[in-house]
């Protein structure tokens, strides 16, 4: 037994892994697409998630959840995969170190509304609310069965605010990494995190929890690396068609 720290500990290691995914999104994103937008959304994906759950307190776990990761989770889905998809053409054609001097491909700016970057804003607004949720019915499941909330919401936001400034310190090395390895990665994890929340949503029981998204990700990096290979083979008939 862990005694009077046992909902502390139980609820921040709990929560260092839905923070993990929150602070990979805002920071895959942010570094791509721009962080102005990025952080706009996560900031108003916080505030929401502030008031939802001053508003709700321990009845915060009556809201559908799985609903939201159905929701949430397609979207993402989608992003990665139309990411993914830009990302195998631009490492097919140029390779992983590709032309950072490059024009954005079309559709890859994204739209903007009232000055942002909309699908930055969304992508992080919509992360930052379900893991942000996640941990905050995380904190009220083991905080009200061992009648220790107060010490279970300090595990939940410590764990939160060390994976937050471990990202805020190491994203500036994410600058020295060609655009086209940061689609591909982002896209991967887009893809990833988005089938696992979708599939979750949907009933599915993912065998080993969390765990499951290193399968989900292996199989995504295999399927880009074989649609890189069918794309440069693609690319070299065109080549050599247009040059005989």
């Amino acid at each position: 037994m862990l005694g009077g720290s046992g909902s502390f500990v139980t609820a921040f290691v709990a929560s260092v892994v839905e923070a993990i995914e929150m602070v990979t999104i805002v920071v895959g994103v942010g570094s791509i697409r721009g962080w102005r937008s990025t952080l706009v959304g996560a900031a108003s994906g916080f505030a929401v998630l502030v008031v939802v759950g001053a508003g709700l307190g321990t009845a915060l776990t009556a809201l559908p959840i799985d609903v939201l990761r159905l929701v949430i989770g397609s979207l993402l889905l989608v992003f990665g995969l139309q990411w993914l998809r830009k990302a195998v053409r631009r490492v097919a054609r140029k390779g992983l170190a590709g032309d950072d001097d490059e024009e954005l491909e079309s559709g890859e700016g994204g739209e903007q509304r009232l000055g942002l970057d909309w699908t930055a804003f969304v992508l992080a607004f919509k992360g930052v609310l379900l893991e942000g949720l996640e941990i905050a019915f995380i904190v009220v499941s083991f905080g009200t069965a061992a009648n220790q909330i107060w010490l279970a919401a300090i595990g939940g936001g410590s764990a939160l605010v060390l994976v937050a400034t471990l990202g805020a310190v190491f994203h500036g090395s994410l600058g020295r990494i060609p655009r086209s390895v940061l689609i591909l990665v982002v896209g991967l994890l887009l893809s990833t995190f988005g089938t696992f929340w979708a599939a979750d949503g949907l009933g599915v029981n993912w065998p080993g929890g969390d765990l499951s998204l290193l399968v989900l990700l292996g199989f995504y990096v295999l399927a880009a690396t074989s649609l890189v290979l069918v794309e440069r083979r693609v690319v070299g008939g065109h080549t050599a068609g247009a040059t005989a």
